[in-house]
């Protein structure tokens, strides 16, 4: 039987989500859990990866086993993982749904705080010595939909066959000394968010016009695009499925 398993995390402490040799990740923690509770080994497979130092609010992953699940694994699920893990629901579904392949669209938020926050600073990129201008930043992001080559924003040296993908949605909004950036696609290559995020601020810093957003995509070299934005400010929040 297979089952979906939705939970969240803190990703200051690990490297991403997926198991990496020698060093700690979240999927790592989540199979030891049910590989012990349930008295048997249990592999996971994610919705995707997040990089070093991502968090997610909402992540999903399957898990196949045999014996029927007690009604009260989440609870004892939590109790043998770490503060920064949480499980949220486990549910059944059917025997090919696919975690990965079957996931219609992902949601990414960005936080940038405009002052020193020590209460955020794991959660947020601090910018405090600059202005940004939000307008700016908006009217770059309506130019993103106009393409779906993402290439100026995927890491180097990746296995990608493709690095086309389809946003849906892209827009920043302030909350007093708060930003946050939303985007939604059917996919996002690795490193993809914190690229646009870290040109994006260029932009509302006056570095960059709004429409040279464009100059950069169509070049389709990652050297066009600004530096990647810091891992801690970024938050997987939506994984979507047709169950």
């Amino acid at each position: 039987m297979r089952y979906f398993i939705e939970f969240s995390y803190h990703g200051k402490n690990y490297f991403g989500y997926q198991i990496q040799p020698n060093e700690i990740s979240v999927q790592e923690e989540l199979e030891k859990a049910l590989s012990t509770i349930l008295r048997r080994e249990i592999k996971t497979t994610g919705a995707g990866r997040t990089d070093t130092g991502v968090h997610a609010k909402k992540m999903f992953a399957h898990f196949d086993t045999e014996q029927i699940l007690d009604e009260n694994l989440v609870h004892k699920l939590n109790s043998f993982l770490p503060p920064d893990i949480s499980v949220k629901r486990i549910f059944k579904v059917k025997d090919d749904f696919h975690a990965r392949f079957d996931a219609t669209f992902r949601t990414y938020e960005y936080y940038i705080s405009l002052d020193k926050n020590p209460f955020t600073q794991d959660t947020s990129w601090q910018i405090w010595k600059r202005n940004l201008e939000i307008d700016k930043m908006n009217e770059a992001c309506k130019i993103l939909f106009d393409f779906e080559d993402f290439t100026s924003f995927a890491k180097l040296h990746t296995d990608n066959k493709t690095n086309n993908c389809k946003i849906y949605k892209a827009f920043w909004e302030q909350n007093g000394t708060e930003l946050k950036f939303t985007i939604s696609a059917d996919r996002f290559l690795r490193n993809m968010v914190r690229a646009i995020v870290g040109t994006m601020v260029e932009i509302g810093s006056g570095k960059i016009m709004p429409e040279g957003l464009r100059t950069i995509i169509e070049s389709k070299n990652r050297n066009s695009a600004g530096t990647s934005a810091p891992a801690q400010g970024l938050f997987l929040v939506e994984v979507g499925y047709e169950f």
